[in-house]
């Protein structure tokens, strides 16, 4: 049997290095209780591993500036998401689009996006935080990642989840993020295996 063959087929199907970004951080936000939820469903997958970045945890300066304090917190960021075959994306809405610590995180990086596949989750009010996922999608299209086509929103959020963080009805959402993570391992998949063979070159 070739080693090389051997080796390419237990890269396949080797769990796939996932990066949830929870992109709130504005007081008493919401977006834990979503990331636990959603940390929950992942867990239970044997074919994703997933590890966290929280915006409201990087104290990343807006002015792009690589000062010493701008360098120590992107230790602890940047690793976390070059080393990603895949991510989530968490956002609330704010104003129609997405919150702007999350668009200052996205633009501190470049290549640690490229040419890997972006789940997409909101919650928001009657919208669910839909309308700050199209605006990601155009973000993440600018910085050559592929967005999955489906997605999971929360519309009405606080009503939704009960005072322990469990869904009061989770039927719903538990599909749609079996939808959402079938899509993004299919695509981390046929991605990472691109990367391998042929570096990406933007």
């Amino acid at each position: 049997m070739n080693p090389t063959a051997t080796a390419s087929a237990a890269a396949a199907t080797d769990p796939l290095r996932l990066t949830l970004v929870v992109g709130s951080n504005r007081h008493g936000r919401f977006g834990p209780v979503v990331a636990d939820w959603l940390l929950t469903r992942i867990r239970d997958r044997d074919d994703l591993v997933a590890e966290v970045v929280d915006v409201a945890e990087a104290a990343l300066p807006m002015s792009l500036e690589p000062t010493p304090e701008a360098t120590a917190a992107l230790g602890g960021i940047t690793p976390k998401l070059a080393r990603a075959d895949a991510f989530v994306v968490l956002t609330p809405e704010y104003n129609h689009s997405f919150p702007a610590g999350l668009k200052n995180l996205v633009d501190w990086h470049f290549t640690e996006w490229q040419a890997k596949p972006v789940g997409l989750v909101s919650y928001g009010g009657l919208s669910g935080g839909l309308r700050a996922v199209e605006h990601l999608r155009q973000v993440f299209a600018e910085l050559h990642a592929v967005t999955v086509r489906d997605t999971v929103s929360f519309h009405n959020a606080g009503a939704a989840f009960d005072d322990r963080g469990a869904l009061r009805d989770p039927s719903g959402a538990d599909a749609a993020a079996k939808t959402m993570l079938d899509q993004l391992v299919w695509w981390g998949r046929a991605l990472r295996e691109a990367r391998e063979r042929r570096p990406y070159g933007g």
